[in-house]
């Protein structure tokens, strides 16, 4: 397959950011046709066959891996061109950051330094001391992400974030992570949940470790990631230093360290995954009809069509089900908005909440209007002096349309990608919601409670024992229906009562994706981190 039309493949399902390696086209067969059934449909591109290239890891030694960083050893210096100005740097690659890694292609890390900080110089207000470390994951749909590097876009035709923070005088610190549909030579699958967060606190670990090694501020480490790589994102934030991956790391050989963060930027993070599927029947419910996405390979072209359908009538019922559920899941939370008041809804879904993410949308509108955008065409709207003043809701979600059958996270036929998230080195997909287990129609298995837990902010945020990172970022498009916005709604809100600094922000017209305002995010940084 040619590389960019699986690039073109992946960004259908929002996987803007991923690393594209011999591995990734080996295991596309489990992106879905229409992200509900990531694991069945797409035969044909499961066939393509590409031979593994092993990664050559940099720090490898006659007694193993070496995770002492050394700003002298094994590096290449490089310049790129960026808004018409030079920017040279020097990259440390293929840094395996454990001791004992099951996948080299993936527990790696990549470092850039700009060449200034070697010679006393300062880039915009940073030096070697004080630049923040920013560290993003390429990981989609909760597959496989191997460690990134500064480059251009090539679908943008524009700078990607990494070269973007170089030219900002930040260290970027690139990690990869294991995916969900990796498996070692004896057939066994080794990225199943939670190893991609873990890999990730292990990457933090050797970043803390060798903070006096090397340029830059580990005090300042700031995550990015789009999509499950927003989720894993905030999952960093959310957990710092938790012992419940302690085992895992510990049997990685990870440093035995701290791995909390300063900061997290999250775009439209597919979280809470235990709750999304009745958080989306909760505000898709009315819609019946939905648009997929089917993914087919011709003579090794890729081909993509929208197909329209319509629920059947059990999907109907189960949608009424869910729907029901998130009620008493949100009013658990107690959550409150900026003004003290408690954010509720009735056994309908009505109340308090679904006016406070209305208003996040009508926000998003006005943002929109005074950066000029035309939405006169839109009637849902109502604009008076210039303003957008109300949004007819259910109009507006008529507007955005339904994209998943339900369920959209965890299914009754364990199609989702999430299904095959929470699958064990043995078994591939389970279910992780106690409704799906009683309605499934393959005589599916629980994942174990432990794990649906580690992979969950929610269940962290405010605990005792874990350091839940001060400063947030959250984006999910205003038109984004991947998954609820009152999923990343919810994390903001509970941030924020819980007294973090919270950015959150759904923006006019935008999808699935991430990294789209670049500018907007490292303004954002440079304005937490002096």
């Amino acid at each position: 397959m040619k590389r960019k039309n699986l690039k073109s493949v992946l960004f259908l399902f929002g996987i803007t950011s991923l690393s594209i390696n011999a591995n990734t086209v080996k295991n596309i067969k489990n992106i879905n046709e229409d992200k509900n059934s990531s694991n069945k449909n797409i035969q044909a591109i499961s066939s393509v066959k590409k031979e593994q290239k092993q990664l050559q890891p940099s720090n490898k030694t006659a007694e193993g891996y070496n995770l002492n960083f050394d700003v002298n050893k094994n590096y290449k210096t490089e310049t790129v061109k960026v808004n018409g100005k030079n920017i040279t740097y020097r990259a440390y690659e293929n840094i395996v950051y454990v001791k004992n890694p099951v996948d080299i292609n993936y527990q790696t890390i990549n470092i850039y330094i700009p060449e200034e900080y070697f010679n006393g110089k300062t880039v915009g207000k940073y030096n070697e001391k004080t630049a923040p470390i920013f560290f993003p994951n390429s990981v989609g749909g909760y597959m496989p992400g191997a460690a990134g590097k500064p480059e251009i876009d090539k679908r943008k035709g524009k700078e990607n974030a990494s070269l973007v923070a170089l030219s900002r005088g930040y260290i970027v610190a690139a990690a990869g992570a294991r995916g969900r549909t990796l498996k070692n030579e004896q057939g066994n699958y080794t990225g199943k949940a939670p190893a991609a967060i873990v890999d990730l606190k292990a990457a933090i670990r050797y970043l803390h470790y060798n903070d006096k090694a090397m340029p830059g501020n580990a005090e300042r480490i700031v995550s990015n990631g789009t999509s499950a790589g927003g989720a894993l994102s905030a999952l960093l934030g959310a957990t710092g230093n938790s012992k419940d991956y302690e085992p895992y790391l510990k049997e990685l050989g990870a440093i035995d360290g701290r791995d909390d963060i300063f900061a997290v930027s999250a775009y439209c993070p597919i979280t809470n995954l235990d709750n999304a599927n009745t958080a989306y029947e909760w505000m898709f419910n009315k819609i019946k009809t939905y648009k997929k996405i089917n993914i087919s390979m011709l003579d090794y072209n890729v081909e993509r069509k929208y197909t329209e359908g319509t629920l059947t009538a059990d999907e109907i019922s189960r949608s009424d089900d869910l729907k029901e559920m998130f009620p008493a899941y949100l009013n658990s939370l107690k959550l409150k908005d900026k003004n003290g008041k408690t954010l509720t809804l009735d056994k309908k879904g009505n109340g308090s909440f679904k006016e406070q993410i209305k208003k996040y949308y009508i926000d998003s509108a006005n943002t929109a209007l005074a950066k000029g955008t035309d939405l006169s065409e839109f009637e849902f709207l109502t604009i008076k002096n210039g303003k957008v003043t109300d949004l007819d809701y259910d109009k507006y979600i008529a507007h955005m349309g339904r994209q998943k059958t339900p369920g959209a996270f965890d299914n009754v036929d364990l199609s989702t990608g999430e299904n095959n998230l929470f699958g064990d080195k043995a078994v591939d997909n389970k279910h992780f919601t106690k409704y799906m287990l009683e309605h499934s129609t393959v005589n599916g298995q629980i994942a174990d409670s432990k794990i649906v837990k580690m992979m969950n902010p929610m269940y962290y945020i405010g605990t005792k024992g874990v350091t839940t990172s001060k400063y947030w970022r959250i984006r999910h498009g205003a038109v984004d229906k991947d998954t609820s916005l009152a999923i990343p709604a919810i994390l903001a809100l509970k941030l924020e009562n819980l007294g973090k600094n919270v950015d959150f922000a759904s923006p006019w017209a935008t999808p699935h994706s991430g990294d789209y305002d670049l500018d907007e995010l490292f303004t954002w940084i440079d304005g937490i981190v002096q």
